[in-house]
């Protein structure tokens, strides 16, 4: 037998051919290009998401491996509900990327206590929810991969993001127990802390705050905002074989922003 081309290698080692991926908020942004990567390294995804007009037009341009379901992750109800459907109309769930994030922006001392558990609902608790009900088929079949997406904000204090901090710091912590929990049984979990990526959304804020960026700049080793492709490859490489042996990993994609002075 011929020896396997570098290229050959490579591709097969990141593969998703025959998986298919579960990506909440993949409609937009961040879960969008994963979305897409995921597409690209030939698995099948389903995107959820709150609004069918984003999912349907994330999907035209996802192509026809790509199929979305409205779904709002705070509905916990729901939640074994929508698992069933995937595994019935479509295949085994592979891949779980925990994506659907809401922020708030607010000095602690003005956040209510409904701004706060809408916070933690969203972000944490729906991620353990859909988790568990995912994790659950991945332990029976003995294999699986679930990607959390967690912040730079649950790795050091950034100031007016109490509730936001406190969710993802809980996700961090969760994505721990959960790899203790199902990897014995074949699941690996792992987290993906994004630093300051270039996003439209980011690049106005920075522009009218010249001395924002420049302080973010200034602690970021690489000099420069990572794009959403460095997230993308991230999530691709978590997912995997060429991850086999990782797992209750969080892994900052920050330009080493989390470690800079």
């Amino acid at each position: 037998m011929a020896e396997q081309s570098v290229q050959d290698f490579v591709t097969d080692l990141f593969s998703l051919k025959g998986k298919l991926a579960l990506i909440t908020g993949g409609g937009t942004g961040l879960g969008f290009g994963m979305a897409n990567t995921y597409v690209k390294a030939g698995a099948q995804v389903i995107i959820t998401g709150r609004r069918e007009a984003k999912l349907k037009e994330a999907c035209k341009k996802l192509g026809d491996r790509s199929h979305y379901i409205v779904n709002d992750v705070t509905e916990l109800d729901s939640l074994p509900g929508l698992v069933e459907q995937i595994e019935s109309d479509f295949a085994p769930i592979d891949v779980l990327v925990n994506n659907a994030g809401i922020n708030l922006k607010k000095n602690a001392t003005e956040v209510t206590n409904k701004e706060f558990t809408d916070i933690i609902d969203t972000n944490l608790t729906g991620v353990f929810a859909l988790s568990r009900e995912v994790g659950k088929k991945m332990v029976e079949r003995g294999e699986g991969s679930i990607v959390n997406i967690s912040s730079m904000a649950a790795l050091y204090g950034l100031p007016g993001v109490s509730a936001y901090a406190a969710s993802k710091t809980g996700v961090v912590g969760m994505t721990r127990v959960l790899a203790s929990d199902l990897s014995p049984k074949g699941v690996r979990v792992n987290a993906i802390a994004p630093g300051f990526i270039e996003t439209p959304m980011l690049l106005k804020a920075m522009d009218s705050d010249p001395d924002r960026k420049r302080r973010v700049l200034e602690r970021t080793p690489m000099k420069k905002f990572g794009l959403p492709e460095d997230v993308s490859f991230a999530a691709l490489y978590l997912a995997s074989d060429a991850a086999k042996f990782l797992t209750g990993v969080n892994l900052p994609v920050d330009g080493g922003n989390s470690i800079g002075f």
